[in-house]
């Protein structure tokens, strides 16, 4: 028995090392882009998607130096930055410069058809893929757009060594962005899927049936139909965490 034990705990061990390294170091970048509910009402629906996801990148062994945060009121949330597009390219070309492995970015936000709402302009998706491409070029990445209309990032993101994933088809909205919301539905999909994947193309996928599940149950229609474009080489190399 006493085998046994030391064996399982052995097991964990070794688990918890392979997990930091598949991550530890990494960049990451999360955004909340907005701080307004669909309504124009104050809201804290993003910044609670953006304090919780790094959060979870954390437990999953990212170094904690390597994620930067951004926010639209970085003065009512400790550790943020002011979300701005020129500063968010620039810290991420910095993550880069100073770790060797994977990109991560997840932004959540307001979308509209012309791209994602980043402290009141849009991001448009050629401005946003050119900052991903100058930061993180050939390694691993993971791009996760959280917003109405999001599938507009796909085709100029996509590439054999990233997983994209974003909240909505090009032509649809998404749901979950009022005032009384804590999260939206994708990002609260995201957040609880990250204890039952294994990687990030299993979040990516159980995340886009609980949309899914999510909007039947609450009658929201059209679905927004989550996007998953996963290359081939990034189907490879992405870690995974157990």
């Amino acid at each position: 028995m006493q085998r046994l034990v030391l064996a399982a705990v052995f097991s964990l061990l070794c688990f918890a090392s392979a997990r930091a390294a598949g991550f530890s170091d990494w960049a990451a970048i999360v955004v909340a882009g907005d701080n307004r509910a669909h309504d124009g009402s104050p809201a804290e629906v993003f910044d609670n998607g953006r304090r919780d996801i790094a959060n979870d990148l954390i437990a999953l062994g990212f170094n904690r130096d390597n994620i930067l945060q951004f926010s639209v009121m970085p003065q009512n949330h400790p550790g943020t930055q002011q979300t701005d597009q020129r500063d968010i390219a620039s810290a991420l070309w910095d993550l880069s410069s100073r770790t060797s492995a994977g990109c991560f970015i997840y932004v959540t936000s307001h979308g509209a058809p012309g791209g994602v709402l980043v402290d009141g302009s849009l991001w448009a998706p050629d401005k946003f893929a050119h900052a991903v491409d100058n930061a993180c070029g050939g390694r691993p990445t993971v791009v996760m757009v959280s917003a109405c209309y999001s599938g507009i990032f796909v085709p100029v993101l996509q590439a054999p060594e990233r997983l994209v994933v974003t909240a909505a088809r090009p032509d649809r909205t998404s749901f979950g962005c009022g005032n009384t919301d804590r999260y939206t539905y994708f990002d609260q999909c995201v957040l609880q899927s990250f204890s039952t994947a294994a990687s990030f193309p299993d979040l990516a996928a159980e995340a886009r049936a609980c949309v899914a599940a999510r909007e039947k149950q609450m009658n929201a229609t059209p679905p927004s139909e989550p996007q998953i474009a996963l290359g081939a080489t990034a189907a490879i190399d992405l870690p995974r965490w157990r």
